[in-house]
């Protein structure tokens, strides 16, 4: 299968999937990712865990419920499962042609060119940076609520957190197989204890009984409906990372993917049961009052009525060790971007190397550690400041963080749904891939419908209030993000022209040179 790969001076080239060889080949083991470490049960576990699905059921859905009011929430993570299978389906066939551990960045440049490549470079390393960065303060304040209700310890929320970006520093430098593993044990759990509750809920269920109501479309209505999607999509993130570890599979072209389309089926049925599951044990009518009074709090209220207190605590230490997961996903994720950039000179040459014993982009691994520690000594200062609510430095974190990272996720798939109808009518592939075309012009449609709700509905998500300045300053650390990548590429072409047209290409721009040579 040949993949019509881009050069640094036409971008058009023939290599065959799967048979490339590694930039190792030419510039020494350190300058590239391990092959063959991940199969598809590590990919598949390495995604997910950046999904956080006790983060999703315990304070998603709860609070999509309250804000929002719209029952149908289970109908909601059905529909935009398939938005995002439409999507996966363009995006998993440019996984074929491409294996950049820039996955976004890499697809768009390939099919917008390197200016654009350049900007989503940028836009993604500072949506996954901020994604991770805000967990840190939900963990920090959940370990140090655990620790005062279960030690009798009072602990300050920036002490746990730090000590957990440690930890997510460590474990960034090891094998990616090793993180795997950790990942893949924190998630398992997780997910059984959610399948638990959902049985119980439905075995149990509220005053209404085993109601579907929340399925029924009429549910769908009102003036919350478009960010209650928002708030949806939040959930879905991380299945979108399986191109950024292609470097590190054996069979990318097959492995990719097949992982894509796992985890957005996966991930839409299992949160629409879970979030169903919450409506049965309410009752339909019952569940936006109850998520409005216990919040956060429903779900562990529902477990300890149906299935005790010693499950529900453990529910607790759960939801703080998926969080956890969910960090060091997200920071493996950073690394990579970092990597690539590194590699074609969008970031300085020696974020571009990888650890000799263990493979992993080790300078890229340091800086989002070094960043994640500098934001949250910064909330950490503003916690010992004037008199106020203490928890807010702790909740703007979390909620600044996951909202402008969401943003920043859903403007790359929607522009690289672009990019893959481009580069497949640049390729005269028009025909042969139709309906790959069609189904990544719906995909990107409707993205960019829940990217203007998202702007629009910022107050609402963030709970910055109408008329806060925050309303378009945090969304404009996306734009700012694009346009730096803009004008660095503007920069990089007029000073060295041959970087500028490899931006994109990851390996195959060394074996080109390589081959000229």
């Amino acid at each position: 299968m040949t993949t019509g790969s881009s050069s640094a001076t036409g971008r058009t080239t023939g290599v065959t999937a799967g048979a490339e060889p590694g930039i190792s080949t030419y510039l020494g083991e350190e300058s590239a990712l391990r092959a063959g470490r991940l199969g598809t049960a590590g990919l598949l576990l390495s995604v997910l865990a950046a999904t956080g699905p006790l983060m999703v059921v315990a304070g998603v859905m709860p609070t999509t419920y309250a804000v929002m009011g719209v029952v149908g929430q289970p109908l909601l993570f059905l529909i935009l499962g398939v938005v995002l299978a439409l999507f996966s389906v363009g995006y998993a066939e440019m996984s074929r042609h491409v294996h950049n551990a820039g996955a976004f960045y890499a697809y768009i440049s390939r099919g917008l060119g390197p200016t654009a490549g350049a900007a989503a470079a940028l836009v993604a390393l500072v949506a996954y940076s901020v994604l991770q960065v805000g967990i840190y303060g939900m963990f920090g304040f959940e370990v140090a609520g655990l620790a005062q209700q279960y030690l009798d310890i009072e602990l300050a929320w920036w002490i746990p957190a730090l000590l957990a970006v440690v930890a997510v520093g460590v474990l960034g430098l090891l094998k990616i197989d090793v993180n795997a593993k950790v990942l893949g044990v924190l998630l398992l759990i997780e997910v059984a204890v959610v399948v638990v509750f959902d049985i119980a809920a439905i075995g149990d269920p509220g005053a209404q009984g085993l109601s579907l109501h929340a399925f029924n479309p009429d549910t769908l209505s009102g003036v919350g409906l478009g960010t209650a999607l928002c708030f949806c999509i939040a959930g879905f993130t991380g299945f979108e990372q399986a191109p950024v570890y292609a470097e590190e599979t054996s069979r990318p072209h097959i492995l990719v993917p097949r992982v894509m389309f796992l985890a957005v089926g996966g991930v839409a049925v299992f949160f629409a049961i879970s979030s169903w599951a919450l409506t049965v044990a309410t009752g339909p009518a019952s569940i936006v009052g109850a998520a409005q009074k216990q919040s956060a709090g429903l779900l562990f209220g529902l477990t300890e009525d149906r299935l005790g207190g010693t499950f529900t605590d453990i529910v607790h230490v759960l939801f703080v060790t998926g969080m956890f997961a969910a960090l060091l996903s997200f920071h493996n994720v950073v690394a990579r971007y970092a990597f690539a950039m590194g590699r074609e000179g969008l970031l300085p040459a020696r974020f571009g190397r990888t650890n000799t014993g263990t493979g992993a982009p080790g300078t890229g691994s340091v800086l989002q550690s070094v960043v994640s520690l500098i934001i949250v000594i910064g909330f950490a200062i503003a916690d010992d400041g004037p008199a106020g609510d203490p928890t807010a430095p702790v909740l703007h974190l979390f909620t600044w963080g996951g909202n402008v990272g969401a943003l920043g996720v859903i403007l790359l798939m929607a522009t690289a749904s672009l990019a893959v109808i481009v580069f497949f009518v640049k390729r005269g592939a028009a025909g042969a891939q139709l309906w790959r075309i069609i189904s990544s012009g719906l995909a990107g449609l409707a993205l960019l419908v829940i990217a203007g709700y998202t702007i629009k509905d910022f107050d609402v998500l963030v709970g910055s209030g109408p008329d806060s300045s925050l309303n378009w300053i945090l969304p404009g650390i996306i734009a700012l993000a694009a346009l730096i990548g803009v004008a660095y590429s503007v920069l990089l072409r007029a000073r060295n022209p041959e970087a500028h047209a490899r931006i994109g290409l990851g390996n195959e721009a060394f074996q080109l040179e390589k081959r000229a040579g």
